[in-house]
């Protein structure tokens, strides 16, 4: 399995290549240069399969056994779930009035991103163990990411990590899940700024393809290839889960409900119904709306600002991943998804080509969630089911509240959970309900912490690479004393 960029210059790569890429170097996302197609046969057979059972199907389809063997790989998904909560790792909530609830925050730090990332950095340390490398991990966070990359990778000999993360724009207890890991390959900063400012100092240390190279640099954002491959069983999941038989023919359409903001998570389900997963896919989003415009208007383009909403980690302006919905709806046509990046990357503004956006609004429906609505949301939920919500969720279980409300009469619907009410106290008590914290994330308030700031002011990008070159000399002094 190769894989090739979006932007069709670069030179095309193998999983490897495009695991520790993150962006290809002419600016592109990766993505598998055939999708393999999946007849009801396979569907059938991998309708009984547990959540860590599917990742290891749907890996195998995009990892080459000569690069890691599929026992191998079996050993480092089982790995990568052994921290867990929930012995399904994954876990379906069937609630009042055909509300599914699927919940994907039961790893660590509470949210999905323990899924893709507990599975990339074991895929991660495998390659840099055979080949005896290092790496330093750059990462900006919205909230989420942050803490679930720290613990994807913490203690591990072969990699540093460094993350920017916006001073006072996430949540307390997402902060925290960074700043108390006082391991000594974790590295915090914390930003004077929102969490697209502090992405411009990583973009302009990635810009430089020497410095890259000299420092094996690499990203673990929701661009990274591994955590959208790792994504799409998210989506098969769902639909075995909420499909009502698999004995029809066609198979029964199951509705997925994804709440998003770099749009990972949609571009995972829209690669799944390309190679066969009979799913509608739903984007919510909460008020930074750049993805609903496209999907109604065909308006790709910057709002002024970033608003403050209730779902934070989606406060994104930025949806990354649209390039590879992009890329698959032109028909993989590299030039045209280039010019379009091109062009929003200069203007930050792009009317989608009326062929492209015909395309989009037939395979995506959208809809943006007010603050009001997510807390609505929240209380309803409470008052019909005793069961929490995290604002994300909302986002998505308000589409299934406003379909109901209609009557529309429904295909069954799903709704993607992302994290657990527990990390969002301030939102649930906006919700007027009573949060629930469990017993790990009160003890955080009593643990030390080591952060440094990123004042306004301060030169973010030389602070940046001053930390990276020292990182790079520590391991190099660390690998001569173990060679002597």
């Amino acid at each position: 399995m190769w894989y090739i960029s979006t932007r069709g210059i670069a030179p095309r790569v193998n999983f490897e290549g495009a695991l520790f890429s993150g962006y290809a170097p002419d600016g592109g996302l990766f993505m598998p240069e055939e999708l393999p197609q999946l007849d009801r046969e396979t569907l059938c057979q991998w309708s009984t399969l547990s959540y860590p059972d599917l990742v290891k199907e749907l890996c195998a389809l995009f990892i080459s056994s000569e690069l890691i063997p599929k026992d191998d790989l079996n050993d480092l998904i089982d790995r990568a779930f052994s921290r867990f909560r929930h012995k399904e790792v994954v876990r379906l909530s069937r609630l009042k009035n055909g509300l599914n609830v699927l919940e994907l925050w039961h790893g660590v730090t509470y949210a999905f991103k323990d899924l893709s990332l507990s599975c990339t950095a074991q895929f991660l340390q495998y390659f840099l163990e055979k080949r005896e490398k290092h790496v330093t991990v750059v990462v900006g966070t919205s909230g989420d990411t942050g803490s679930a990359a720290i613990e994807s990778v913490q203690g591990a000999k072969n990699v540093d990590i460094i993350v920017l993360l916006p001073k006072g724009h996430c949540t307390k207890i997402q902060e925290l899940q960074m700043t108390t890991v006082l391991k000594e390959n974790v590295h915090v900063f914390g930003v004077e700024g929102n969490s697209d400012e502090l992405d411009e100092p990583i973009k302009t240390v990635f810009a430089d393809m020497a410095f890259v190279k000299k420092h094996n640099l690499m990203s673990l954002n929701s661009i990274n290839w591994s955590r959208v491959l790792v994504q799409m069983a998210h989506h098969f999941f769902a639909y075995f889960q909420c499909t009502p038989s698999l004995d029809t023919h066609p198979l029964p359409l199951v509705e997925v409900v994804v709440p998003t903001g770099a749009a990972g998570n949609l571009a995972a389900g829209y690669i799944a119904q390309k190679i066969g997963l009979p799913i509608r896919l739903v984007v919510a989003v909460n008020r930074n709306d750049i993805i609903h415009r496209t999907v109604q208007q065909g308006d790709f383009s910057l709002s002024k600002a970033v608003k403050s909403t209730l779902a934070s980690a989606m406060d994104i302006q930025v949806p990354y991943n649209m390039e590879r919905v992009f890329w698959l709806l032109s028909g993989s046509d590299s030039q045209v998804t280039r010019a379009l990046m091109e062009q929003f990357e200069r203007t930050q503004s792009v009317n989608l080509p009326k062929e492209l956006h015909s395309k989009l609004s037939e395979v995506v429906t959208s809809e943006s969630v007010s603050d009001e609505a997510i807390t609505q949301t929240m209380g309803r939920c409470w008052d019909e089911n005793q069961y929490l919500l995290c604002p994300h969720s909302a986002v998505a279980v308000n589409y299934h509240y406003q379909q109901m409300d209609r009557q529309q009469p429904s295909t069954p619907r799903c709704c993607l959970a992302p994290a657990s009410a527990a990390k969002f106290p301030e939102a649930v008590l906006a919700a007027g309900l009573t949060p629930e914290t469990p017993a790990e994330i009160v003890a955080l308030e009593h643990k030390e912490t080591r952060c440094t700031p990123m004042q306004r002011g301060d030169n973010w990008t030389l602070m940046l690479q001053d930390t990276i070159e020292d990182l790079s000399r520590r391991w190099r002094g660390h690998a001569l004393n173990a060679s002597q």
